[in-house]
């Protein structure tokens, strides 16, 4: 299979995530075709404030994964990188500022000032 067979059976397999887990979402080559846009590569409507970058590789450069989801994402979106090896289950990196913007919008934390 060659990589572009499997970023988008990747981008595929997020967007079925999403999906289990009740977002809609759908994969954005699909209705923007490959433009160098900075489109993400999965769209969730009901989490426009996420950046999805999909990598789908048995080794990953998370670092230039991240910096392309940063270069790509618009200023208000927190870029993340979404990613997972063969036969491993997924997993998603977000830098640390960013997590902790998410985690202060949350019902998980408590007594802690913002």
């Amino acid at each position: 299979m060659n990589s572009r067979d499997k970023g988008k059976r990747g981008e595929l397999k997020w967007r079925n995530q999403l999906r289990d887990a009740g977002f809609d979402a759908f994969r954005t080559a699909q209705f923007a075709g490959n433009s160098p846009d900075g489109s993400p590569d999965v769209m969730c409507p009901s989490l426009p404030s996420i950046h999805h970058e999909v990598k789908w590789v048995e080794r990953l450069n998370v670092q230039k994964a991240m910096d392309q989801a940063v270069r790509d994402a618009k200023p208000d979106q927190i870029p993340v990188v979404c990613h997972k090896k063969n036969d491993c289950p997924w997993l998603v990196t977000v830098r640390s500022e960013d997590w902790f913007r998410i985690i202060r919008n949350t019902d998980l934390v408590v007594g802690v000032g913002s």
